[in-house]
């Protein structure tokens, strides 16, 4: 997400002490509760899957890639393709930037490899979730003053939120190999360096004393808590951390990266379209509209996947089932223009979520 969000759901917001998006409700439950609750499940799973590598459990995986990580990407559809306002704005975009993917993924596959082209798309990928947390960040300081000295704790949030990011990404790099990826083994390149990882840690606690300290200030200038860009700050970093640097299993980074990512964004999506088409007003209209967003981002990521299964992967049978008929392709001129066309709406999604959250898209 960009550092802004749409002037349809800025519309949606009412006059209130704390700057919801929707409603003290709808955001704490939906975009800032999702990485605490991810944190308790971690907390409540066995020690094995805490600490030991492995793959992921095929039900967690269908649970969290499948329904959650891969279907939030096609949740991009309503605010892009299904938005018939938007499609007539942005009509080059919407053509252009498939294509592109395409055609970039596969000159990169094709001069690097599989290896580099997951390579890169897990650091777009990257970027895209430290970007979210920035724009949320953005969302929940709107009303925070902009006159000095108050804009100086501006600027201190918004390096925070990176940091809470970036530092857990940066350890990552710095530290021995992971038990974890972010798409394939090594993806994301590491050096063990156990003095530069100090460095960073003291850099970031440092950064929390003064956000500490900036805080109290703030109140003792009888001024109120921003309670949702508090509980953002914090369960950013707490995910961020715990997923990465504290626990070394892919069941925990998996469970905290999707969760902390992928929920706000379906909900952030949902707050737009009923901005734009209220269904609120009724519960038979409600569950039927919420139904629908969902079904139809599931089916779509349930079709995706099972492509990936059946041409490439073939991990998940018990789940893809029908697709184990499609052709196993093995042949790497083809994969060079399959895997980044199967890929394009990942890709997709990244690039455009630069510019549908831009004021006035």
């Amino acid at each position: 997400m960009k550092s802004a969000s749409s002037s349809s759901i800025q519309k949606s917001i009412q006059p209130s002490i704390q700057p919801w998006i929707q409603s003290a409700r709808f955001d704490g439950w939906l975009i800032l509760a999702p990485p605490f609750v991810a944190l308790l499940v971690v907390a409540l799973l066995p020690a094995r899957l805490r600490t030991g590598g492995g793959d992921v459990p095929l039900g967690a995986w269908v649970a969290l890639v499948l329904l959650v990580d891969v279907a939030h990407v096609y949740s991009t559809l309503f605010r892009t393709y299904l938005d018939r306002h938007r499609r007539r704005r942005l009509t080059a975009l919407l053509v252009v930037v498939p294509l592109a993917c395409w055609g970039v993924g596969a000159a990169v596959y094709g001069a690097a490899g599989a290896g580099g082209f997951w390579r890169v798309l897990a650091y777009v990928a990257v970027w895209h979730f430290v970007r979210q947390q920035y724009g949320f960040l953005r969302l929940y300081n709107r009303r925070e003053p902009d006159n000095e000295p108050d804009n100086q704790g501006k600027r201190l949030d918004e390096i925070l939120i990176y940091a809470a990011t970036l530092y857990p990404l940066a350890w990552w790099h710095l530290a021995p190999p992971r038990q974890f990826n972010w798409f394939v083994p090594g993806d994301i390149m590491q050096l063990d360096w156990p003095a530069g990882r100090l460095a960073l840690t003291v850099l970031y606690a440092a950064l929390w004393v003064l956000y500490l300290a900036k805080e109290i200030r703030s109140a003792r200038r009888g001024r109120p808590l921003n309670w949702p860009r508090t509980l953002l700050l914090v369960g950013t970093a707490a995910s961020w951390l715990v997923g990465i640097v504290w626990f070394d299993a892919d069941l925990v980074f998996t469970l905290l990266n999707v969760v902390a990512h992928g929920v706000p964004y379906l909900a952030l999506v949902w707050a737009g379209q009923t901005t734009v088409a209220p269904v609120r007003a009724s519960r038979f209209r409600l569950w039927p509209a919420v139904l629908g967003f969902l079904g139809l981002i599931v089916a779509l990521a349930w079709l995706e996947e099972g492509l990936w299964d059946g041409l490439v992967w073939r991990e998940h049978a018990a789940v893809f089932g029908w697709f184990q008929a499609l052709p196993h392709i093995t042949h790497p001129l083809v994969l060079t223009w399959l895997v980044p066309l199967l890929a394009v709406p990942q890709a997709t999604h990244y690039v455009l979520d630069g510019f549908i959250w831009k004021r006035g898209r």
